[in-house]
This record gives C-alpha cells, sequence and structure tokens, in this order.
C-alpha cells in the first residue's frame, strides 16, 4: 500500500493494480505504459532493513579476534594504553545518575584491570566486584593503592583465584570473563563498563550482553563508555560499537538513555589513522515487568 500511495501522488493517470506471486503490474489505462514493481511481500521490513545495515556498518571489525594470552601478554609487556591513571571523567560526571540516591551499591567491574575507579568507589562508602584475565593487573592495583590483600582459589571456577582487600569491600577475580556469573558472587547494583565491551571480540557481544543482563539486580543502573570511529580505518581494539548495536543487545531486556557523546579524539587516535573518535555513555536499566 505505500508504493501505491507514492506513485497516486505523482500521475493523475487512472491506474490499475493487478499481479501475480512473482510481480505486481501497475499499468496505466494507456496499455502502452506499464511500470513492474516487486510484490510487497518482498519488500524489505523495517526491521530486517536496520539489521543489514548494522551488519554493515560491523563488517571491518566483525572478524577480529584477540585470544585471552594475548591480553595477559600486554599486561606482561605494560602495552596498556588504555589504563587511565586518573578516575574516568564520564563516571564522575555522571555517577548521581547510576547511584539515584542509593549508598552501599555493588558495583560489577568486566575486564577491570587496575582501573582507578575502583578505589574511588569504594572510599564512597561503595563495594566493587571485578573481573580480570591478568593477575599481574590485579597485583598492581592493590599495591599501587597501597592496600593489603589476600588470595583464595574460587572452587567454582577452576583455576580462577579472587583477591580481596583487608576491608573486604574490593574482590577482584582473576579469570576468563565468561566463567563468572551470578552464582560466584551473586548479582549488582550498578556496572562501570569502560574498556570492556568495546575490548571482547566483536563476535563474541551478544554472549557478553546475555552475561552483563544476568549480572543485574532490578534495580541495576548500568554506565556504558562506547566509542564511534571509522572501523575500515583501525582493526581494533577498541573496537567500533555503534548505538544500534547497543539498541540490538540490551534493548529487548532494557530501557537505554545516551547521556553524553564527546569528542575524544588524540594525537594517540590520529597515529591509528582515525579521523574522528566520539566517545558515548549509555545508561542501562531493566524493563519494569
Amino acid at each position: 500500500q505505500t508504493w501505491k500511495k507514492q506513485i497516486l501522488l505523482v500521475t493523475s493517470t487512472p491506474l490499475v493494480f493487478s499481479g501475480t506471486p512473482s510481480v505486481c503490474a501497475c499499468r496505466l489505462l494507456n496499455p502502452a505504459t506499464i511500470l513492474c514493481l516487486p510484490p510487497l511481500c518482498s519488500l524489505p521490513s523495517n526491521g530486517s532493513r536496520a539489521q543489514t545495515n548494522l551488519s554493515s556498518m560491523l563488517a571491518p571489525q566483525a572478524d577480529r579476534v584477540m585470544n585471552l594470552s594475548e591480553w595477559e601478554q600486554r599486561w606482561q609487556d605494560n602495552r596498556i594504553g588504555f589504563h587511565q591513571p586518573q578516575v574516568h571523567k564520564m563516571l564522575e560526571s555522571h555517577i548521581d545518575k547510576v547511584l539515584n540516591g542509593r549508598s552501599g551499591v555493588r558495583f560489577f567491574f568486566p575486564l577491570c584491570g587496575k582501573a582507578v575507579d575502583m578505589k574511588w568507589l569504594a572510599d564512597m562508602g561503595h563495594s566493587v566486584v571485578g573481573v580480570e584475565i591478568s593477575e599481574k593487573a590485579i597485583r598492581q592495583f592493590f599495591e599501587e593503592n597501597n592496600m593489603t590483600y589476600s588470595e583464595e582459589p574460587v572452587p567454582a571456577i577452576s583455576g580462577a583465584k579472587v583477591f580481596k582487600n583487608s576491608e573486604k569491600n574490593i574482590s577482584l577475580y582473576q579469570c576468563d570473563m565468561y566463567s563468572f556469573s551470578s552464582a560466584i558472587d551473586g548479582q549488582f547494583g550498578a556496572i562501570w563498563d569502560r574498556g570492556s565491551l568495546v575490548a571482547i571480540n566483536p563476535q563474541d557481544r551478544e554472549k557478553y550482553a546475555a552475561l552483563i543482563i544476568s549480572l543485574m539486580a532490578e534495580d541495576c543502573r548500568y554506565l556504558l563508555d562506547t566509542l564511534l570511529y571509522n572501523p575500515e580505518l583501525y582493526p581494533g581494539p577498541p573496537f567500533f560499537v555503534p548505538d544500534e548495536q547497543v539498541h540490538s543487545l540490551f534493548g529487548s531486556r532494557c530501557d537505554i538513555e545516551t547521556l553524553q557523546s564527546v569528542d575524544a579524539m588524540t594525537d594517540r587516535q590520529r597515529e591509528w589513522g582515525l579521523d574522528y573518535l566520539k566517545e558515548a555513555v549509555h545508561l542501562i536499566t531493566m524493563k519494569s515487568s
């Protein structure tokens, strides 16, 4: 019906519509002129067009894979340009929206590294649980922040360890993130995802989103930091994650609000060959049941 109305708008000549399963002919009453159009059932839906567009955007990095051993080696070689020595400005700017008036919130940090944000939140009276593959990163976090800590095995995860400060308000699990679950340490009231979704292999994003949603308590407020750039110019990581994919991954179960988008271009990204870099932060919450 959509294309039928469009044709009627551009001609005042009377039209006759007829069709077969494979083609629909729009015939002017002048039999010398026939316009053939695809049948309605063959026109792509908005949903399928959106999925095609998203797949096209992601295609340049779709097959990029980094193994866990490569990440561990980066820590061993001190190739950690992704680490920030100060509390992230996006977290500082939007912490009130994340807390939403709550105190003593349990925060989850996926792929936590040695983020100083963890101590900042713990000093505010919150508790932090992180997951990180690099034992070196975890030890450096405690040592660089002058914290005494203990370590113990995690019986439910083969080969895993958990490191805890003496105050027991920071617990960092050294393991493959996909081995972690709510059965290990419960659900969380907040998640700060900076450098995690943009670091995992693009082909694992649906699995990652399912894990994150399973760790969200009903009142969880998930702050997600993403990067936007031309993926044809740089293979990643960090990877390009468009807003459309954030909605594709989380939109069926969660409400999503984009809080801020800023120009994040620096000389470092110019050296990667990028011509622009945008950083966006999203607040994701569970939909009301």
